[in-house]
């Protein structure tokens, strides 16, 4: 028998994960040891230490990476978390704030500059509504708990304002004290359900998202997925055999969601949800591949440049590892 490769693979337990984490789709000459965490402390655990041979990754702290005199990762284009972000603004309804372009000369909290969804936000508000990226000060650190900082080093240019917030204090507390007007955040703050002076931004969010869509094609890419440089210099092959499992699994995956002789999530109207999710955005509505998502990416990467997270305006084929981007045909 042919030795396979045993390597470690750390995600978040999403439904299009599951048949590689359960060995019910096996990548071709892998044998896999799958770790269950969080994205952002498998983005911490992986930028800081290089622990696993491969993990979901933050989009924006890869591309960041690629700037690095020897990058240690290289990615396929894999997206295991995907998001619309016009849910991820709240004010403090004390602010003034009754439009997306009140939000201009007033006080921004963001875990992280670099933080993929601040990025998509940022970026947002400035072409969509008006609100250029340097019309705010950000402050930045923990929503929840104090002393987050930033994971990767960032360099902003002069017009910027950043300032990391005393360590004893959170983003979330400031935010339903007054001393912030606007959080983004990629979840929902706990202070959005207890306190008395927190709101999002678009209480109708998931009608603004839907017709963003319409208008824009994008749907926002969070995490992309990948491998340590050095391991995929040694094994190239790799790359597709991951692709390929990968793709098998998420198709696995919306098959089951949509079986309506037994539901596998408990949403009762969940077959209702996915016709008309597919209406909007197509049959396969969550796409893996560069071309089903050169538009998302070629976007994502501008909002990067803009905001000084990436030394040069990168194109999408510069992400991804060539071996994923083609496939055997007969």
């Amino acid at each position: 028998m042919s030795k396979r490769l045993q390597l470690t693979m750390a995600c978040d337990a999403y439904d299009r994960m599951q048949a590689l984490v359960d060995g019910t789709i096996k990548p071709e000459g892998i044998d896999l040891i799958c770790i269950a965490n969080t994205g952002a402390e498998t983005f911490w655990r992986m930028l800081r230490h290089k622990e696993f041979d491969m993990c979901e990754m933050s989009l924006s702290s890869y591309v960041a990476t690629l700037f690095q005199e020897d990058p240690d990762f290289i990615a396929i284009p894999v997206f295991p978390s995907r998001l619309m972000r016009h849910s991820a603004i709240f004010i403090n309804t004390e602010s003034g704030i009754n439009s997306p372009k009140d939000i201009i000369g007033k006080r921004v909290g963001v875990p992280e500059w670099q933080m993929t969804a601040t990025v998509w936000i940022r970026g947002v508000m400035q072409d969509d509504y008006g609100v250029p990226i340097d019309s705010v000060k950000y402050f930045s650190g923990g929503v929840i708990h104090p002393g987050r900082v930033e994971k990767i080093p960032i360099d902003l240019p002069p017009n910027i304002s950043l300032t990391p917030i005393p360590e004893d204090k959170t983003l979330s507390q400031m935010l339903e004290d007054g001393e912030l007007d606007v959080l983004y955040f990629a979840g929902v703050p706990p202070i959005y359900r207890t306190g008395k002076h927190v709101k999002r931004l678009f209480e109708n969010w998931a009608e603004v998202e839907q017709e963003y869509f319409r208008k824009t094609q994008i749907f926002h890419i969070m995490h992309t997925f990948v491998l340590r440089r050095d391991l995929y210099e040694r094994y190239p092959w790799i790359a597709q055999s991951m692709m390929k499992a990968m793709i098998a699994s998420k198709d696995k995956a919306a098959r089951e969601m949509g079986n309506s002789g037994e539901l596998k999530v408990m949403l009762p109207w969940i077959v209702d949800h996915i016709e008309k999710t597919r209406a909007l955005m197509g049959d396969d509505f969550w796409p893996y591949g560069l071309e089903a998502n050169r538009h998302t990416l070629e976007t994502f990467l501008r909002y990067s440049y803009e905001q000084s997270l990436s030394k040069r305006l990168l194109k999408p084929e510069e992400l991804f590892a060539p071996e994923s981007l083609e496939s055997f045909k007969i």
